[in-house]
C-alpha cells in the first residue's frame, strides 16, 4: 500500500516474491491486519464494484499511516528466537549414521544452491532494469535489498553445509587409519 493502492488479495500476492522468501503471512492475518489498520486510521479503502465478483476493497495509506510506516521501518527490533531445524540436527549429528549425515547436508546444500540461483536471477532482472545503483528512495530498492540479504544468507548456508560434509568425509578418511 505504500507503493500503490492494493486489495487484500494483491497484498497476499506481493508477499510471495521477493519478500515472501523472508516474511510470510497467511490470508486471514492480512485481512485482520487491514481491518485493524483501518480502524486505527492508518489506511482507508475505496470500494470497487465488479460485475462477476464481490466488491473489491482497494486500501491506501493515509498521511498518518505513511508517517507511522516511516517511523516503524527504523524502529529497533527485538531479535527473534532462532528456529533452525537443520542446526538442531547438527547439534545431535554425532549420533547419526555418517553416510546419512553426509547425504542430509548434501541435499540441504542443493536446496540452498537452487534458492541462491533463483535470488541471483531475480537480482539480475532488477539490475538489468534499474542498474546496480538503485536509489534507496525508490520502492524497487526494497526488493533489491531483501534479495541481497537472501543471497548472503544462502551463500552462508551453502558454505556451512559443505563444511559439514567435509567434516564427515575427513572423519571417514581418518577412521581406517585410527583402526590400524
Amino acid at each position: 500500500m505504500a507503493r500503490q493502492a492494493a486489495s487484500g488479495y494483491d497484498l497476499s500476492q506481493r508477499l510471495k516474491r521477493p519478500i515472501g522468501f523472508f516474511w510470510s503471512a497467511n490470508t486471514s492475518h492480512i485481512y485482520s491486519e487491514l481491518a485493524r489498520l483501518e480502524e486505527a486510521g492508518l489506511i482507508t479503502h475505496q470500494s470497487i464494484e465488479q460485475a462477476t465478483r464481490p466488491t473489491k476493497k482497494l486500501f491506501s495509506l493515509t498521511e498518518s499511516g505513511r508517517a507511522a510506516l516511516r517511523d516503524w521501518v527504523t524502529t529497533p527490533i527485538e531479535p527473534s528466537p532462532p528456529h533452525d531445524e537443520l542446526v538442531l540436527k547438527a547439534y545431535a549429528i554425532w549420533l547419526a549414521d555418517q553416510t546419512k549425515a553426509i547425504q542430509l547436508f548434501r541435499q540441504q546444500e542443493e536446496y540452498h544452491v537452487a534458492r541462491l540461483t533463483e535470488y541471483q536471477q531475480i537480482l539480475a532482472r532488477i539490475e538489468h532494469e534499474h542498474g546496480t545503483e538503485i536509489s534507496v528512495t525508490l520502492p524497487e530498492f526494497g526488493n533489491y535489498a531483501t534479495l541481497h540479504a537472501g543471497v548472503y544468507s544462502e551463500q552462508a548456508s551453502i558454505t556451512w553445509c559443505r563444511w559439514m560434509v567435509e567434516q564427515f568425509e575427513r572423519h571417514a578418511r581418518q577412521a581406517p587409519e585410527q583402526e590400524a
